[in-house]
């Protein structure tokens, strides 16, 4: 295939995934090349993600490598034949590439488990907390671009509203319900608006009150993005300059290890609308 333009995040995760099938086995990119009756450009360019890959490929490289997981397989071939438009792509020359990376990491996810300390999710903020979020940028953003993250943001919460959507959890510290961004009635519109995505069936609302002490990355948000199998698991993390993916086994071993130890740490879901209510009535 043709060396395509820049790759996705998700295009990179298939050729990275080929790359460790290869390696699992000890093969040489060299014997790689001549066991698929190729050349070694064809095959660092597809691990690499400079060039497509056919779900064709995929399969008989993965036969080639004797992979025994056929659902693994198959959830790289479905990657390998994704076609066609998304409402992102209107996005692709307006806003940064991690930001269309992430949205399609959502869209593809079985299940997400959110971290947020410092300020609510984006998926679950309301228009006016969204826009006093981005009001606080730096540089400041001029009124066209405060509008297009904005719009853009308010977009990605089509994923919610999907027939299918996927399981949603999300662990919220209490400093994300009182931190104050916008006036008193920005942050009530924003409080009613969490309590009503926490009755949804697919989202699950768990709060971390100040009273539950410390826990491991406490200065940080986390998503961690459930794929169709264990291996295409992803973990994103909020870093100043944007985002960063990880997908290592030992990366995603800690963080589901630190999701799961702040989460014992947690109110109840119950509990924890209860506990949203009582921030929503002092406001």
């Amino acid at each position: 295939m043709p060396v395509r333009k820049p790759s996705t995040e998700r295009q990179r995760r298939l050729g990275a995934e080929l790359r460790r099938m290869r390696e699992h086995i000890g093969m040489t990119i060299n014997e790689a090349a001549k066991l698929h009756r190729t050349d070694r450009t064809t095959v660092s360019n597809t691990e690499s993600a400079r060039s497509g890959v056919s779900g064709d490929r995929v399969r008989v490289w993965a036969s080639n490598y004797s992979c025994p997981d056929p659902r693994y397989v198959d959830a790289l071939e479905a990657m390998a034949r994704e076609r066609g438009a998304n409402w992102w792509d209107k996005f692709r020359d307006a806003v940064p590439s991690y930001m269309l990376d992430l949205v399609e990491l959502e869209h593809h996810a079985v299940a997400l488990r959110h971290v947020q300390i410092t300020h609510l999710p984006g998926l679950l903020q309301h228009e006016d907390y969204a826009r006093a979020v981005f009001g606080e940028a730096v540089p400041p953003l001029t009124s066209d671009a405060m509008d297009l993250q904005v719009d853009f943001r308010m977009h990605r919460r089509v994923l919610l509203d999907r027939p299918d959507p996927p399981e949603c959890s999300f662990l919220l510290h209490e400093a994300a319900l009182r931190m104050l961004f916008g006036d008193r009635t920005v942050v009530r519109k924003q409080l009613e608006e969490l309590l009503a995505y926490s009755e949804r069936d697919a989202v699950t609302v768990r709060v971390v009150p100040f009273t539950a002490g410390g826990f491991p990355s406490a200065g940080s948000s986390t998503m961690y993005a459930r794929g169709p199998v264990r291996q295409l698991d992803t973990v994103q993390i909020d870093v100043p300059n944007g985002v960063t993916f990880l997908d290592a086994e030992t990366h995603l071993a800690n963080y589901r290890a630190v999701l799961d130890r702040m989460e014992t740490r947690s109110l109840e879901p119950t509990q924890s609308r209860d506990f949203i209510r009582t921030v929503l009535h002092e406001r």
